[in-house]
């Protein structure tokens, strides 16, 4: 048998593992039965292989075969989130991680198949060398991108720190192509990407990842914030994925009182309390902790920690429900296996994990949250609200993300604008081909305005002048927003944004009601202290 492929004797590192796992966690009187049961699996995978790689039609590729069949085949059968890595997947699972890698700091995407810049980083070699959103990739140190695939691009893009990059640029407004030659660094991959005050005294963070520099930047940011007479705190945990679950403990540390309890996991092992050892040193503002659907993992346990305790008022909508947590293998060629091990509970005890054993894989990922079982566990906050298991953490006040119209999503779909996190859309690269300088008071007036429905007309995009004057504050604010974007770079944009966001909006007005209910907490907790103990 011609086995010899390393992708096959990876998938039996594999499987050994689960053998070690369930060697060190099943009960002794069962172990010799358990190690014969793999033994013989693997005996016949190896069988199964060996015929396919030797009858197969057409020449088996042994790495792609197992890589994205059998291994992730098999991790499926268990829950929805252990999963499989190959090396070019843990290499990046291990840069988010570590917050940080080599390149010249730009997202890039697909479009129209072509590779283009969505935004650079600010103060990074690209943002320093001038590359715009919108920017079209031509070419990396003389090579087409023409048919490359955007991963193929950006790992051209990543190298050693201190080497150079030549990258021709497609500009709008320019006939020639644009070359720029760029010297990587070292990339942050930041944890808190925005920070700054909404209105007087109201600060906002946002936290996009969890990863090793979380903390660090988040202490960072309400130290800059607080010098600047901070009275409530919005902490924006929307789309945030999760990450590492030390960060996410570091986080809700930040918060709670010392000694409070944040999160326990409970496995096949002993149950792992996890503690506040810190407090929140002093910072006692009311906080409002913004979640929507797709907040999962450590962004619910800062969530769960935050409203069980009643520190945080939490608005927006249901999260995801990701209760279980993963622990990340290496194995051999660089890859890794990340695999649950444990399932988490937020203070009161709840499990928030959503229900994956009876709906399909995309059922579970892209079908309706929050969904509840009529069994789904009640339990009580610090201050004896009820709060409730299963399917995510349910927000204090609900406020729903707005759907877009007809009109907004044909501008999207045409390419007139861009979504929040993408690029200068079509519009403005073509306002700035005419108008290369933005004043910081430009606002979107009627000149803009006339010149926005030329452009619909050589777009051919069809519109009537009750779909303008309908969506006129989300148009403006839409054009200020990009060509900020390209001018003023991803903060200010992102400032124009945050304007026309109806959930930070109500979040503002909701400060009182987080400030209430924290007060309430602290009155519950003094008089439960205060309570004499009864010695026996």
């Amino acid at each position: 048998m011609r086995l010899r492929n390393r992708g096959f004797w990876l998938a039996l590192s594999v499987l050994a593992l689960g053998a070690l796992l369930g060697g060190l966690y099943g009960p002794r009187v069962q172990a010799t039965g358990a190690a014969t049961d793999v033994q013989d699996a693997i005996k016949q995978f190896t069988r199964v292989f060996a015929i396919v790689e030797q009858n197969y039609a057409d020449p088996v590729d042994a790495e792609r075969a197992l890589y994205q069949g059998a291994i992730p085949g098999m991790l499926r059968t268990l829950d929805p989130h252990s999963a499989f890595f190959d090396p070019r997947s843990f290499r990046l699972l291990r840069e988010e991680q570590h917050g940080r890698y080599y390149g010249v700091g730009m997202q890039v995407a697909p479009r129209d198949g072509k590779t283009v810049v969505l935004a650079p980083f600010y103060n990074s070699p690209a943002y320093r060398a001038g590359i715009r959103p919108g920017d079209v990739i031509l070419g990396v140190d003389g090579k087409s991108t023409a048919n490359m695939t955007t991963t193929e691009v950006a790992d051209m893009l990543k190298g050693p720190k201190g080497t150079a990059v030549s990258i021709t640029l497609g500009r709008e407004g320019l006939l020639e192509p644009l070359n720029v030659s760029v010297v990587r660094d070292e990339i942050p991959r930041h944890g808190v990407d925005q920070y700054l005050l909404v209105r007087p005294g109201i600060g906002y963070i946002r936290l996009t990842s969890f990863n090793e520099v979380t903390d660090k930047e988040l202490a960072e940011a309400l130290v800059k914030l607080n010098a600047r007479n901070l009275q409530g705190l919005i902490l924006d945990l929307r789309n945030n994925t999760g990450g590492l679950l030390s960060a996410g403990v570091a986080v809700a540390d930040m918060f709670l009182q010392k000694n409070q309890i944040i999160v326990s996991h409970r496995g096949r092992g002993a149950e792992k309390p996890y503690y506040a050892t810190r407090g929140s040193g002093g910072l006692d503002v009311p906080v409002i902790v913004l979640i929507n659907h797709y907040s999962a993992s450590a962004a619910e346990i800062v969530a769960g920690a935050l409203q069980d305790h009643d520190r945080g008022l939490v608005l927006g909508e249901t999260s995801f429900g990701k209760g279980l947590v993963q622990t990340i293998y290496p194995l051999d060629e660089d890859a890794g296996l990340a695999l649950t091990t444990a399932k988490y509970y937020t203070p009161s005890g709840r499990l928030i994990q959503r229900d994956y054993a009876h709906v399909s894989l995309y059922e579970y990922y892209y079908g309706p949250k929050g969904n509840r079982t009529k069994e789904a566990e009640v339990k009580q906050t610090d201050a004896g609200r009820e709060v409730f298991g299963g399917g995510g953490i349910t927000p204090d006040v609900t406020v729903p993300t707005p759907e877009l119209n007809r009109f907004q999503q044909l501008l999207l779909r045409r390419d007139v604008v861009y979504p929040l996190e993408m690029g200068v859309g079509g519009f403005a690269k073509h306002y700035l081909a005419e108008h290369p300088d933005i004043a910081r008071d430009f606002q979107a007036n009627d000149e803009v305005l006339q010149d926005f429905r030329k452009f619909l007309d050589q777009q051919k995009v069809s519109f009537t002048e009750p779909d303008i004057t309908e969506n006129l504050d989300w148009i403006k604010r839409k054009i200020k927003r990009e060509l900020f974007l390209s001018i003023y770079g991803a903060n200010e944009a992102f400032r124009v944004e945050l304007e026309g966001d109806v959930q930070v909006q109500k979040a503002i007005t909701s400060i009182p009601l987080a400030r209430e209910l924290n007060d309430k907490a602290k009155r519950v907790l003094a008089e439960r202290l205060s309570q004499p103990r009864i010695r026996r």
